[in-house]
């Protein structure tokens, strides 16, 4: 039987000081804890259509050899021509709530992490609670590839304080829309899909052992999409120019993430009083695979407990986290107890790690 006392919520007892996107320095974001929380469920959908490096190689030159020495990715899905975000999240929802045994009735919260909604407005999640027909509030959550974390951590907060008892969290992106097919340091990146979990009131031990969300704007223009938005609004000259597409700093983006995915572990870790060995898996987002290499190096995780599967997806940003938990969830590689380190970053910047024990 669930528990039903009202899970804890523990502050960390005081700020560190962090590094900046440019340097500087400033107090690092609280650490907190939240349990009596689980996830009844996992789900994921990933379109049909598969693109190869050699795909990428017959249709826009792209050296294959190089996407792979470079990322770790053989591979990725783009939707279909008729496919929006909300499709791939809807399918993702139905899966979960399958596997969970729960229907569409029970859910009385939908939280959705994309930052390539279907449209600026009615919201994505809005547009899947008509598809699955919920009867429950719905919004969507815009931190990039760290969305996915940022929608369950705020889900979680419903479900903690007895606002909810069953809560849908969704991550999926439609990066193919995005993305530049004339950037080849880009383009290959970046896949579509999206996962979904459930959450429920748990025993007493379940949940967030320890989590942080952080960000740090000074570090917006690393990773945009200038046009679009009410500061350049779309027009002619905004899409000759190729504003409407995803723009990257790669080497920035690729020293940030390192620092802060390492620097985020191991503060969770500490608040947890855990250790690297105590973590059954460690999900970092799936965005190449020499940043999750770099930072489990300097962290110390062993190969065999970071998952990864980038090499088929790509980067899939706010549905990569959720893919990965449906994955391993559905092999039977989840026990009860099991401590899953997860650590979503992007664009913002935002960055979002939790440490969950299932």
């Amino acid at each position: 039987m669930a528990h039903t006392d009202r899970p804890s919520a523990v502050p960390d007892a005081g700020a560190r000081v962090a590094p900046t996107s440019n340097g500087q320095a400033h107090p690092a974001p609280r650490t907190q804890t939240l349990l009596g929380i689980r996830i009844l469920g996992t789900g994921c959908y990933l379109p049909e259509q598969v693109i190869s490096n050699r795909d990428l190689h017959a249709s826009h030159g792209f050296d294959p050899d190089w996407i792979v020495n470079r990322t770790g990715i053989q591979e990725r899905r783009f939707a279909l021509p008729h496919q929006a975000t909300s499709d791939l999240c809807t399918q993702a929802a139905l899966r979960c709530l399958r596997a969970a045994g729960r229907e569409p009735g029970d859910v009385d919260l939908l939280v959705l992490g994309t930052f390539t909604p279907d449209m600026a407005f009615p919201s994505t999640a809005n547009l899947v609670q008509d598809q699955l027909k919920l009867a429950c509030p719905a919004f969507d959550v815009q931190a990039a590839c760290a969305g996915f974390v940022y929608a369950l951590i705020i889900a979680a907060q419903f479900v903690g304080t007895g606002n909810s008892r069953c809560a849908l969290v969704i991550g999926g992106d439609c990066n193919s829309r995005i993305i530049n097919p004339g950037d080849q340091k880009s383009y290959p990146l970046f896949g579509d899909g999206a996962g979904a979990v459930l959450l429920a009131p748990g025993e007493p031990d379940q949940g967030l052992l320890a989590y942080q969300l952080g960000s740090d704007g000074s570090g917006g223009d690393l990773l945009s999409r200038p046009a679009c938005g009410s500061r350049i609004p779309p027009s002619a000259a905004a899409l000759e120019q190729g504003l409407h597409y995803l723009t990257m700093d790669g080497r920035a983006i690729f020293k940030w993430a390192v620092r802060i995915l390492a620097d985020s572990t191991l503060t969770v870790l500490a608040h947890a009083h855990c250790q690297v060995r105590d973590v059954r898996w460690f999900i970092p987002h799936q965005a190449n695979v020499r940043i999750i290499h770099a930072a489990t190096d300097v962290l110390g995780f062993h190969r065999d407990s970071v998952f990864k599967n980038l090499d088929r997806y790509g980067n899939t940003s706010a549905g990569s986290i959720p893919i990965a938990l449906d994955e391993l969830n559905r092999q039977g590689s989840i026990q009860r107890e099991d401590l899953l380190l997860i650590s979503g970053f992007g664009a913002g910047l935002n960055w979002g790690t939790a440490l969950w024990r299932w």
